[in-house]
């Protein structure tokens, strides 16, 4: 495995558009509330918010289109409506108007004595300005980001962690009287990990990953217009598909790595954080979001008034580079299914939709999406199953794929809709019921599979 300059570009880049401002309020949560069970905690967190994103960006490299490649094997008219409600859902209808909300409200509103409908319309036509801007020309999108925003956005990152950690080394954990075992704090980090849904983006944000490393592997002449599609149409060489292979599972372990390392420094320092447990209650009694408490009390504690502005930069990058990252992805998917329409009218549309949603405030655009989101992941979660078995372990009968796919899919739509039935089900505390459904499901679809093959075998 060679690394070089392109890799580590392209790896940060990838960082950037996961690194939305949930990924620095779980971590920060999790760190105060698992008290003394700190590192199983924090290994359940990486173990599902780093481990699945990485495994989705990998095992994608081995099929011609990533996942639109697994999902047409399936059925070619489900691939195409269940990508594009994912990406849509991802995309302009949730995630990249939560970008712009959120950035108002974590790094705006503190510095705002009033705020209001009208500071939020201007901050968001600047945001989604700036957001179209960096998307124009997704050839440019791996320097811009990669090379330019990530180092800004890692730096003011780790300048808060390190400060942060010199301030606060040799002090014990805050929260001392967590009842917790290792175990169920291991399962605890796993489900936070687990809810950042950064699966569900590996989705739209491997097919950037595919496409940059393609755009730098063939010459000129081999790129065609340079589109998306001529990219992916472009034929490989055995040794081009091992080399596609092996520089996608670096650029992911990069940014798995940077991932990892943020995560367990801002939960270090917020797990040993000086915070009023009458403080916590407040909080918990106005709903306010514990993370963000201790990611501005850190900020303001080792920089002054200084940090307020540091994290207000910080959560603006992070979420500016995920949807930048998310307009690209979208654009170039519905771009590649429609080509009449360009790359940059799809930009247009997914940048104006989100100024629009976001103008809406933050509660409003999370309340209306959460449900379609908890839908899509188990499907997406258990298509990656299946890629990974199909990769590295068997090929599996299409029965198989289908049957757990379309089980996977009811069960997700009655857990969503509070069905009694639901309700009950195993592994439901930790949104996993539906997972012995797919496990079932395969196991089912290879026996038929295999008696249907005896079968024909008997009657020839």
């Amino acid at each position: 495995m060679t690394v070089n300059k392109n890799t580590f570009v392209i790896g940060f880049m990838l960082f950037a558009i996961f690194f939305g401002a949930g990924n620095l309020i779980f971590p920060s949560a999790l760190g105060l509330e698992s008290g003394q069970t700190f590192w199983p905690a924090l290994l359940g967190f990486v173990s599902t918010g780093v481990g699945l994103p990485l495994l989705g960006i990998i095992v994608s490299a081995y099929y011609q289109d990533g996942y639109r490649t697994a999902l047409d094997r399936i059925h070619p008219w489900f691939s195409l409506l269940f990508l594009a409600v994912v990406y849509l859902t991802i995309g302009p209808f949730f995630a990249i108007p939560r970008t712009g909300a959120t950035s108002y409200e974590m790094a705006v509103v503190p510095f705002l004595g009033e705020p209001g409908s009208t500071s939020l319309l201007i901050f968001s036509l600047v945001y989604y300005g700036i957001t179209l801007w960096l998307s124009l020309n997704p050839s440019k999108m791996v320097e811009r980001i990669g090379a330019i925003l990530t180092p800004v956005l890692l730096v003011c990152i780790l300048a808060l962690i390190g400060k942060a950690a010199w301030w606060l080394w040799g002090r014990p954990p805050t929260l001392t009287d967590v009842q917790s075992t290792g175990a169920a704090a291991y399962l605890n980090g796993f489900v936070n990990g687990y809810l950042t849904m950064d699966v569900l983006a590996s989705v739209a944000f491997s097919v950037i990953v595919i496409t940059a490393i393609r755009a730098r592997m063939l010459t000129r002449s081999a790129q065609g217009d340079g589109s998306v599609a001529a990219l992916n149409e472009a034929v490989l060489t055995p040794a081009q598909r091992r080399q596609l292979i092996v520089q996608t599972s670096l650029a992911g372990i990069v940014a798995a790595t940077a991932l990892a390392i943020i995560y367990v420094g801002l939960g270090w320092f917020s797990n040993r954080l000086p915070v009023d447990p009458a403080v916590l209650a407040d909080l918990k009694e106005r709903g306010q979001d514990l993370g963000t408490y201790l990611l501005t009390t850190a900020a303001y504690s080792t920089f002054g008034e200084f940090g307020r502005v540091l994290f207000g930069v910080i959560v603006t990058l992070a979420c500016l580079t995920t949807s930048v990252g998310l307009v690209t992805a979208v654009s170039e998917f519905f771009n590649d299914i429609f080509p009449r329409i360009s790359y940059v009218t799809y930009a247009v549309i997914c940048s104006l939709i989100g100024f629009l949603l976001a103008n809406q405030g933050l509660s409003a655009v999370i309340d209306k999406s959460v449900p379609v989101l908890m839908v899509l992941y188990p499907v997406v979660m258990t298509i990656l199953i299946i890629m990974l078995i199909e990769t590295f372990v068997t090929p599996l009968p299409l029965q198989a794929q289908r049957l757990a796919v379309g089980l996977v899919m009811v069960v997700s739509i009655l857990s969503v809709a509070g069905t009694d039935f639901s309700q009950h089900l195993p592994l439901k505390a930790y949104s996993l019921e539906w997972l012995p459904f797919a496990a079932v499901a395969i196991v089912l679809g290879v026996v038929v599979a295999w008696m249907r093959r005896g079968a024909a075998r008997e009657e020839g």
